[in-house]
């Protein structure tokens, strides 16, 4: 049985997202209506107040909590996921999970996505400054284990970006599947989207990765029809009433 796992913690004031027990929910309620098959749902949180009891609540640890972002300093420090890779894990977890942000929409079944059998998979998106992607990853527990053993956090961070990997745990992970174009993963050929792909014309200050206009010029257009993930990257997440505004099927989907 594959385990669901999620985070959720109080960002530092001024962090461009507020991150709510609600959006747990949102997301547990789409993993349950295109996975039918047996699963767990556990969210990682330093607040469980308000999760449905559907969700298993496990107490966020402190590792790594306190590196700051190389890349952007005033962006996210998400380095204490990272013990999801390490071999203890799977006392938590079981010994089969993926790992999803909570600012993604599902929109179709998930049976293709969840049911792969490779030791380790990952959201593999159109950036070529980003060719994996932290937002979702499955892996048997403890086969990657050498993310988590081989991370300083004295030097890593900094070793991650000097190579241009761009992020704080997502800098890491590009940096430790560097040049393996081959790692088994998901695109658009699998339904699995980024926001940006889809999004139409946006100008969008993206607090958490410094202060300047991103503009998304991709024209206006429906959720494409094989799609069964849109993973939401920085701004905007999939509750802003801009996102929703702009793409009318988030209301169908995120709910």
């Amino acid at each position: 049985m594959i385990s669901v796992v999620t985070f959720k913690w109080k960002p530092k004031p001024g962090y461009r997202s507020n991150f709510m027990s609600g959006h747990v929910n949102v997301l547990r309620r789409m993993v349950a209506r295109h996975y039918q098959k047996p699963h767990r749902f556990l969210c990682i949180t330093d607040d469980p107040k308000g999760l449905d009891r559907e969700i298993e609540a496990i107490p966020l640890w402190d590792d790594h909590a306190s590196i700051p972002n190389p890349t952007w300093p005033d962006g996210p420090s998400c380095y204490r996921r990272l013990k999801v890779f390490s071999k203890e894990f799977e006392a938590i977890a079981g010994p089969r999970f993926v790992c999803m942000d909570i600012d993604m929409v599902i929109t179709a079944d998930l049976s293709p996505i969840f049911d792969r059998t490779e030791p380790f998979l990952v959201f593999k998106t159109h950036l070529p400054n980003i060719p994996v992607c932290g937002s979702m990853f499955m892996m048997d527990a403890g086969s990657q284990s050498f993310v988590w053993e081989q991370f300083d956090p004295k030097t890593s961070p900094a070793l991650a970006s000097r190579a241009g990997c761009r992020g704080s745990d997502q800098g890491w992970l590009t940096y430790c599947y560097r040049g393996l174009d081959a790692i088994p993963g998901w695109g658009e050929k699998e339904g699995v989207y980024s926001y940006m792909q889809l999004a139409p014309k946006l100008n969008l200050k993206r607090r958490g990765y410094g202060a300047f206009q991103h503009r998304v010029t991709l024209p206006k257009g429906p959720l494409p029809p094989d799609a069964r993930i849109v993973v939401f990257t920085g701004k905007p997440d999939p509750w802003d009433h801009l996102a929703r505004e702009q793409s009318p099927w988030i209301d169908e989907h995120y709910r």
